[in-house]
């Protein structure tokens, strides 16, 4: 076999894949697996074929003992479900890093840290613990706190909150998927406290802080591009602010900021040449430089991307130590099956596999594409190269430097956009030019870096002028960046592929590239794919184009309503919430659903908090018209953002009582109406999709319910949606009589604490025998409406069903 890795990853992984969707007891697996060894030595015959279920089995029980609750001091058996106040002791296994995030144009800093938890104080009784934690503290902590310092901190612990909208980021799972199931929130550094005198960063540390230092030398101040040479040479994260990677991510050139292979071959390369220089036998500098490489990983963080690029490297400079040949594709294996012997949850991890297969891509892709571009750059093969003119020679150099970029980047490409468009909602054609560009740019900065961190220390103006040069070069990537991610087309937002999605695809892509799909012989097997393929969407098109989604998003005190018929044009949000909801909330919800356009904004009313961000929706989605009613309110916010509004023609339409907005009819405010509270001035819309009725309250107060009453008495819904007022309760028993409905969706939040449902409020409903979902409990609530009936979906897990009865 020239590739054995391959089929014992392969195995191994499958192994991995049955622990995920099967949860078998680690013991059952253990005897199994004992049981399978034993027939194995006693029957000869029967060993090749017990090796593969063997491998997965043993795939499947490390997963199994990782993920399961064994020890009795285990903190998923001593904590609650609730949040408490706890003191916790432990070691912390990563030096605490730092996070700044934007949050109305204010900057605000946020320590993370991944403790090893030993001991656990509840009530002040302290008993043995084990587990990892995440601690999170407002601001910045000493420097005398840093990797394998024991520790003890107080604060709230719970468990990492769950998404709060279908296809938000799931920070629960992600944690999870690294051992980590609680995390424990300071209120500020003080909380912190070592236990030990030892006020020495270890030698990693070290590295870092001299390495940062020597990277500034010379520069005037510490900038934008100094701060991203930090994180792409060093893996310092705290430089990737959201505003900052945006146009990176957009662009499809953020993976430049992980330690990968690009890092690895170059330290390799330069540290190699220097080696070999100095007269060094060949094993002898492959001694030396494996360890540098892996003290580099060990320093940046042990990213899924320097460790798999650092076990490749190892095993390329073993082999040239050796004088044996390597293989990429076994290679790349072997560094799998170490990384996931190790620790089987990188399986499920997006950093390992954009990591793996962008690689796999690239070896399995690039010599389908180097035969194309050789047959591009073919001349006459009689033609000696001697009579070949010379600039005709050159010319062919360069082209053939330039396809070979271009050949990689859209080998790359083709095997990563799918998970890029799962994990980060992103599909960007503009990739392909953006790495040609930035990739030799980013490789010039990082020699330059290194070439800095390695004249630093003897030759500082030497040092400073590398560092002008990585100044240089990072600065023209973020003008690059920045600039192709404005031109039409160079990014879309998408929802996430599913799984018979990837199956289609890189069946596909396989079939094509291998010229499987061109063979005479599996004519009939690929007609009979495509007719199975064009059937597969045209059915799943015809379901998207029957089904109307409706999401209730609480939104920090206020709450917006997502409706999507199906088809782009067809698109409705009610509210969106103030700026920062918009920001963390509202637009990853609509990016993850695919929205990159809004044909319409409704703005119930004046609250800050259910309209503040309007202009940033606009200035994101391109709104074609935003709806208010005729009605003034008070609020500044609200009366800017209708005189900005008002500023682009024909974007802002007043509506009154029996206009439509998209389908959607408007029961209230009449223009009258001068109610002194906004709540009661709210605007209401009601629908009626495939036969189900739905009413939109807004926030509406009392006096305002009643006017409601006293203007129309066809208030019929099967389902209503209602904010909670800010001087009384919403849908009074009087609107409730006339409403009718058979499910009640109340929005409310859980901060600010008076936008919480009252107890008073709660049992006044529940008198109702009607169901009622709190989003502060259930999180954001989707409808989804067909016309055989409508499902409701809930954050918390809960479904509700009704069968349309014919």
């Amino acid at each position: 076999m020239n590739r054995p890795l391959v089929s014992v990853v392969l195995a191994y992984a499958t192994g991995l894949l049955l622990a995920q969707y099967f949860q078998v007891p680690p013991g059952v697996l253990l005897g199994l697996g004992f049981f399978l060894l034993l027939l194995a030595l006693v029957r000869e015959n029967l060993r090749a074929h017990l090796l593969w279920p063997l491998l997965a089995l043993l795939g499947w029980t490390n997963l199994a003992v990782h993920t399961r609750i064994i020890s009795p001091q285990d903190l998923r058996r001593l904590l609650a479900a609730e949040p408490e106040m706890v003191t916790v002791r432990g070691t912390l296994m990563e030096t605490p890093g730092e996070r700044v995030y934007l949050r109305d144009e204010t900057e605000s800093w946020r320590t993370l840290a991944r403790l090893n938890v030993n001991a656990l104080a509840q009530n002040g009784n302290w008993r043995p613990a084990a587990g990892q934690i995440l601690v999170t503290t407002p601001g910045t902590l000493p420097a005398e706190f840093f990797r394998g310092q024991p520790v003890e901190i107080a604060g709230v612990i719970a468990r990492p909150p769950v998404p709060g909208a279908e296809g938000l980021f799931d920070y629960r799972t992600f944690l999870q998927r690294q051992g980590i199931y609680y995390q424990l929130k300071c209120y500020s550094p003080d909380e912190w406290q070592r236990l030990s005198t030892n006020t020495t960063p270890p030698l990693g540390d070290r590295f870092l802080a001299w390495s940062k230092t020597t990277l500034s030398q010379g520069l005037p101040e510490t900038d934008e591009p100094l701060k991203l040479l930090w994180a792409m040479t060093l893996g310092w994260r705290t430089a990737l602010t959201g505003e900052v990677s945006a146009p990176f991510m957009q662009s499809g050139t953020m993976h430049i900021f992980a330690i990968s292979g690009m890092h690895i071959a170059l330290i390799a390369g330069i540290l190699m040449a220097i080696l070999r220089a100095a007269q060094l036998p060949r094993f002898a500098s492959g001694v030396l430089v494996i360890p540098l490489l892996w003290f580099y990983t060990a320093a940046t963080g042990w990213q899924p991307s320097a460790i798999r690029s650092t076990i490749m490297m190892t095993m390329v400079i073993g082999g040239w130590m050796l004088k044996r040949p390597g293989n990429l594709l076994n290679s790349l294996a072997g560094a799998a099956l170490i990384i996931l012997v190790c620790d089987p949850q990188q399986l499920f991890q997006a950093s390992f596999q954009l990591s793996f297969f962008v690689v796999l891509s690239i070896a399995l892709l690039m010599p389908a594409l180097e035969k194309l571009r050789d047959r591009l750059l073919a001349v006459d093969p009689l033609l000696p190269r001697e009579l070949l003119p010379r600039w005709r020679r050159g010319l062919n150099a360069v082209l053939r430097v330039g396809l070979t970029w271009l050949a990689v980047s859209f080998a790359a490409w083709l095997g990563s956009w799918p998970l890029c468009a799962y994990y980060f909602h992103l599909f960007s054609p503009v990739t392909l030019l953006a790495n040609v560009l930035i990739v030799p740019l980013a490789s010039a900065a990082l020699a330059s870096n290194l070439g800095s961190l390695i004249c630093g220390g003897w030759l500082p103006w030497i040092s400073e002028l590398f560092n002008y040069s990585g100044w240089f070069w990072m600065t023209l990537m973020l003008h690059i960046s920045r600039a192709v991610v404005k031109w039409p087309g160079a990014f879309f937002y998408v929802s996430g592929p599913a799984a018979a999605d990837f199956v289609i695809y890189y069946g596909t892509l396989f079939a094509l590239l291998s010229g499987v799909a061109f063979k005479r012989t599996w004519r009939i097997g690929v007609m009979i794919g495509l007719l199975f393929i064009a059937g597969f969407y045209g059915w799943r098109w015809h379901a998207a184009r029957q089904t109307t989604t409706l999401t209730v998003l609480p939104l920090n005190g206020g709450h917006a309503v997502f409706v999507s018929d199906g088809k782009p044009a067809g698109r409705l949000l009610v509210d969106c919430g103030d700026t920062n909801s918009v920001q963390f909330i509202t637009l990853p919800f609509l990016h993850a659903h695919g929205v990159n356009h809004l044909p319409r904004l409704a703005l119930t009313q004046g609250d800050v908090r259910d309209m503040g961000g309007a202009m940033a929706i606009d200035d994101a989605l391109a709104v074609d018209s935003v709806f208010t009613s005729a009605v003034r309110f008070r609020s500044s916010i609200y009366r800017r953002t209708i005189t900005a509004l008002d500023e682009k023609p024909g974007l802002h339409k007043t509506v009154n009582p029996g206009d439509a907005i998209g389908g959607w009819q408007v029961l209230y405010p009449p223009a009258a109406n001068h109610f002194p509270l906004a709540d009661d001035n709210s605007l209401v819309l009601r629908g009626e999709i495939y036969g189900v009725k739905m009413l939109l309250l807004s926030d509406l107060g009392r006096p305002g319910q009643a006017a409601l009453l006293n203007q129309t008495n066809d208030l019929r819904a099967d389902i209503v949606v209602a904010g909670l007022p800010e001087k009384s309760e919403p849908v009074g028993d009087a609107l409730l009589d006339k409403i009718q409905p058979q499910v009640i969706l109340i929005a409310d939040s859980e901060f600010p604490a008076t936008r919480r449902a009252t107890a008073a409020l709660r049992d006044r409903l529940s008198r109702r025998n009607i169901p009622v979902i709190y989003t502060r409990q259930a999180g954001a609530v989707t409808l989804i409406l067909r016309p055989t009936g409508w499902e409701l979906r809930a954050m918390d897990g809960r479904k509700m069903n009704h069968r349309r009865e014919n």
